[in-house]
């Protein structure tokens, strides 16, 4: 069910992919049912918040009816930067799932982690899938990016 999950996660960077966007996706899940799903539209919005976690978490938000999230669970295909982190603990998400880590923004343990901070009181169960398909995404896209400019 794990890898459906990050599947379906893939399946919405692959959407941010085809409009220019970082290729970012993230799904929430409750009682194992998807009930948000969003991609990164940061270019599209010109919104710096519009990031595939941040929107998924406003999504899930509407259809809870409710900004705690208790009891879900959110796929990402990238580590959350330190904006997301944030909002995935103040919405109360219990687990992330990730899909690749961010060696540069990271803050769920690789450059820092807010999610899992004894200083913040933040304990998000976090479960890192390492998938090939999420990274090499990303390294093709900015490999691309660096050849165009």
């Amino acid at each position: 069910m794990q890898n459906y999950f990050m599947y379906e996660a893939l399946m919405e960077a692959k959407k941010a992919l085809e409009l220019d966007e970082v290729p970012v996706g993230a799904v929430i899940v409750k009682e194992r049912e998807i009930i948000a799903r969003a991609h990164n539209l940061r270019e599209t919005l010109n919104d710096p918040t519009a990031h595939a976690e941040i929107l998924a978490i406003k999504k899930a938000s509407e259809v809870l009816n409710s900004w705690r999230l208790s009891g879900c669970e959110m796929y990402v295909t990238l580590e959350p930067c330190p904006m997301c982190a944030g909002a995935i603990t103040a919405s109360r998400i219990k687990r992330i799932h990730i899909g690749t880590f961010d060696p540069t923004l990271g803050a769920c343990g690789s450059v820092i982690d807010i999610v899992q901070n004894p200083y913040l009181n933040t304990m998000t169960d976090v479960n890192w899938i390492y998938s090939e398909e999420c990274s090499d995404l990303l390294k093709d896209f900015f490999k691309k990016k660096r050849k165009t400019r």
